[in-house]
């Protein structure tokens, strides 16, 4: 392993940049402490919603409003408003005007360069030899890329205003007229850095051959900061979140209640993935967890707590569980036909007729007549899945309802007794047990309720499974 760590700023933590500067760099380390360490940053929080579309409210940003193609003028409009949500960040972030200058025509020429260019795909696709939709993919990839360009630009300036050797690293792909494999770029570029000497600032977006955004969308940014901590071979990977990896979303359970989780293993963060509350992409724990380098989770408003350590080999000293964690709003579908009994094909004809709608699958389940189908998607999705079902099954009785999932996880969970003990704490509670899942690896139990009993559940097991063994901690320590 070589001595330097590959961490990661997210998109909450980079819009607070006393915070990134004072928690995260630490401008005031000793010298000899300063460098040694690679920063991948994604861009400012909602920027990349200007550049592609809502996250959550689907409201088309330029992307979108370009690829939908009913007006020329919409999307330039909000590649218009894209580019001034960007200067009002420079805005905030400096203060010496010549900086601030120099912040903007860094991005004026970025986004009027994607308007140039977006101008004239119009132009040439205007003729049938060529169709837009053939080049969709790599102008969302152009787009997203522009967002992290911006904040990784303005960090290493701030940086360098504050005497720190800072360089700006911009993997986007912007000019270059090479396009290279993601591994041999990385490679490329960082071979050339002394990195006891200077502090690379890198683009969490990578232009490359394989086109990231076809795999992972906007989950890009771990991908590249696994890639660059596993190719220069990175003493240890570091996330840097707006909160701790704890026990149970604060949120829910409340702060008083939760506790960082201190050390786990890969296994309970692939677990986590699954639910969508992703300690790391799984495809990008996958390098890291392949060349054995640790992974660190830590909370930027807590620089001095150690965070959560996440290796191969933890397993905790004694079994226990470690995290409640659920996912409310999912729907599941049952597909009832006693005509498939004794035929096994069909239960994998049935997951692969709704994986074709590409939907998150959580879980499954199926008995000699039944197949039941736990999905991440909305009641549209689902109504459009039902109606294919039924064609291809006339017969079934195919029924949907909407329910939450909350897992029991844990790097060993061979506790006696421990079924019965959370089904009881829920049962103590009137939450009915829909279904559950327990699997012999003994590392997550997933617990089927009621949508509307989704946070009643994670507080109680919670409350029955973590909270005692954190009260004995507190005494024992006393």
């Amino acid at each position: 392993m070589a001595n330097h760590t590959v961490e990661k700023i997210g998109g909450t933590s980079m819009s607070d940049y006393k915070a990134v500067r004072d928690n995260i760099v630490q401008v005031d380390r000793d010298p000899a402490d300063l460098y040694q360490r690679i920063f991948v940053v994604s861009a400012y929080g909602g920027i990349t919603n200007h550049l592609l579309e809502h996250k959550k409210s689907k409201e088309p940003g330029v992307y979108a409003l370009f690829a939908n193609n009913d007006s020329d003028w919409q999307w330039s409009e909000r590649l218009t408003d894209a580019a001034k949500a960007m200067r009002e960040v420079n805005a905030e972030l400096f203060e010496l005007p010549h900086s601030r200058k120099q912040a903007d025509q860094f991005i004026t020429e970025r986004m009027e360069g994607i308007r140039s260019c977006l101008l004239d795909l119009q132009r040439v696709c205007s003729y049938g030899h060529f169709q837009i939709e053939e080049h969709l993919a790599t102008v969302r990839e152009m787009l997203a890329g522009v967002g992290e360009a911006h904040s990784a630009f303005n960090t290493a300036l701030l940086l360098q205003a504050e005497g720190i050797n800072a360089r700006f690293v911009d993997l986007t792909g912007w000019r270059e007229p090479d396009n290279q494999m993601m591994d041999e770029k990385i490679h490329r570029i960082f071979s050339k850095f002394d990195l006891s000497q200077e502090m690379p600032i890198v683009t969490g977006y990578t232009q490359c051959k394989e086109g990231l955004m076809k795999t992972f969308d906007r989950g890009y940014s771990e991908i590249t900061f696994s890639k660059i901590a596993e190719l220069t071979e990175a003493r240890e990977a570091v996330i840097h979140k707006e909160y701790h990896l704890s026990t149970a979303d604060p949120k829910v359970v409340g702060a008083d209640k939760v506790m960082p989780i201190g050390r786990t293993n890969y296994d309970v963060a692939d677990q986590l993935s699954l639910i969508g509350m992703e300690a790391i992409h799984p495809k990008a724990a996958k390098g890291l967890r392949q060349k054995g380098i640790a992974l660190r989770v830590k909370n930027t408003f807590e620089p001095h707590h150690d965070g959560t350590l996440i290796t191969n080999d933890y397993r905790s000293e004694q079994p226990a569980v470690e995290i409640v964690a659920g996912k409310p709003h999912i729907f599941a579908i049952d597909v009832f036909d006693q005509d498939i009994v004794g035929e096994p094909n069909h239960i994998l004809e049935i997951q692969k007729l709704v994986q074709d709608f590409d939907v998150p699958l959580l879980a499954k389940e199926h008995n000699a007549n039944t197949v039941t189908l736990y999905l991440d998607t909305g009641l549209k999705v689902v109504k459009r899945i039902k109606s294919r079902l039924e064609r291809y099954y006339p017969g079934a009785d195919i029924s949907s309802r909407k329910v939450a999932m909350v897992s029991v996880i844990g790097s060993d969970m061979n506790v006696p007794g421990i079924l019965a003990k959370l089904s009881n704490a829920l049962a103590d509670n009137k939450i009915s047990v829909l279904a559950i899942h327990q699997g012999m690896r003994q590392v997550d139990i997933r617990v089927v309720v009621e949508d509307d009993q989704y946070e009643a559940a994670l507080q109680t097991l919670h409350g029955s499974l973590i909270e005692p063994a954190k009260q004995d901690k507190a005494e024992c320590v006393a």
